[in-house]
Parts: structure tokens; sequence; C-alpha cells
């Protein structure tokens, strides 16, 4: 049976989020059921080790349209977020973070940039991008440090003029999900920068809107997820210059 078209598929990529997650996906129902747009919530579940399938599962029996893609092996965010950007029916597809760190009220700001023609809308922490953009809630200093010297790598190698590329709340038009998402080939955290460069390498426009973010100590990314990050930066230079990707 084909599934029905909606405005607005919300993606949640979701492991080891069980003290979290409940309250995120109420969050979303909340804001959704208020707005005009049809819309989907899909949690994509990455091979959770504590309850967050349980949860999700009693969230699902009593908010409609909430729905599920389970996997019981870890596969990583990036890897997970591409599952629900090529499952979604939505003309517009978000993924956004499981601890709500950027609130879906965020999605208001987007709006208007879609109507301009943008294909791709993604939010930034970082006040080089956008006037307004903040941590609200910050890191700790080390992994500001950590971000600001990796950024600036990310941004000789493979995003130029971008500041913050790993904010986790990002939206692309349906078509533009579909030729990006389809050509994905990083699993864990630098998976953004992939889409990034993915997206400027076909000429979408990308717009950037300012988040008011709230840090979770409780963040699943850690110091060696950073070096990571920087690895996975040079792998997409590498496929763009082995001629991988097609566009």
């Amino acid at each position: 049976m084909l599934q029905r078209e909606v405005d607005l598929s919300v993606i949640v990529p979701a492991y080891n989020e069980g003290e979290r997650i409940g309250r995120t996906l109420t969050r979303l129902q909340d804001y959704l059921a208020q707005s005009a747009l049809t819309w989907e919530i899909l949690v994509v579940l990455d091979g959770s080790k504590d309850r967050t399938p349980e949860i999700v599962r009693q969230q699902a029996r009593r908010l409609p349209g909430l729905q599920i893609i389970e996997r019981t092996a870890n596969r990583g965010k990036g890897f997970t977020v591409r599952q629900g950007m090529l499952q979604a029916c939505g003309r517009i597809r978000l993924f956004t973070d499981a601890d709500n760190s950027t609130d879906i009220a965020h999605f208001e700001k987007m709006k208007p940039l879609f109507e301009q023609g943008f294909e791709v809308v993604i939010a930034s922490r970082n006040g080089l991008d956008v006037d307004g953009a903040e941590q609200a809630v910050s890191q700790v200093w080390y992994k500001r440090f950590i971000g600001r010297l990796g950024n600036r790598i990310v941004q000789r190698v493979a995003v130029p003029g971008i500041w913050d590329t790993q904010c986790g709340f990002k939206a692309f038009r349906a078509d533009a999900a579909v030729r990006i998402f389809s050509q994905i080939t990083i699993e864990r955290w630098g998976f953004d920068i992939e889409a990034l460069a993915l997206a400027r390498a076909l000429k979408f426009r990308i717009g950037i809107i300012p988040a008011h973010w709230i840090n979770d100590e409780r963040s699943h990314v850690g110091l060696a997820d950073y070096l990571s990050v920087l690895a996975d930066t040079f792998a997409v230079r590498r496929n763009f210059a082995a001629g991988k990707y097609d566009y």
C-alpha cells in the first residue's frame, strides 16, 4: 500500500534515549497538533540497549501520527537518519535530536525560507552563520574549543562558509532528501558534513536559521567522536575526488 504524502515528516533518530525521548515526542506531538500542516513523526530506533523501544511503542499507542522504524543493530546516527529520510513521505523532511536541544518550534523560522525556494534549511548555533544564533546552555569549554577548531578544518576540506555543520536540526525538500541521502556513505556523526557537501555539489540552495540551542550534558557525543567527525570529513573529500557521488 502506498504511503500518504504529508506536508512534513519529522525524523527522530534514537539510540539509548529512554530518559529523554518520551518528553520530546510529547512536545513534537503538541506542536504539530496545533499546526495546519499534515504530518508524521518517524522514530528510527538504532539498536538501543535501554528502554527506548518500549517507551516509543507506548508513545505510539497514544500519539496519532507516530510511526516506528525499528532496527536491532546499532549502525550510527548517519545510517539512522538516512533510513528515516528515505522512508518518509513528507514534502519537507526534518530530522531533530531526541533530546529536543533545538525545539521543534524552530520550524516556524524555516517555513519562510522554503517558501522562498530554498531546498535545504539548517539551524545554526553560531552567530557567524546568522544573527541571533546562540547556545543558551552551552557545552563544556573543551568541547567548544575542539568544535571551533574542527569546524575550521571542515570548512577548508568539505563545506566552506558554514560555521555550524553539526546542529541536529536540518530540513530538506523531498527531492533534495532523496538525492542527498540515497548517496550518504557515512554512518555516524560526520554524515551532516557529507549531506551539506552533497547539497552544495547538487546546487541546492541552503538557508540558515538561528538556533536557540540548549545543551544536554547527557549527550552521547564524546571526545573520540569529534576525531571521528574529522576523519569523516576527509573521507568526504576522498569520495568527491574518486567520483563516488552522482551530481
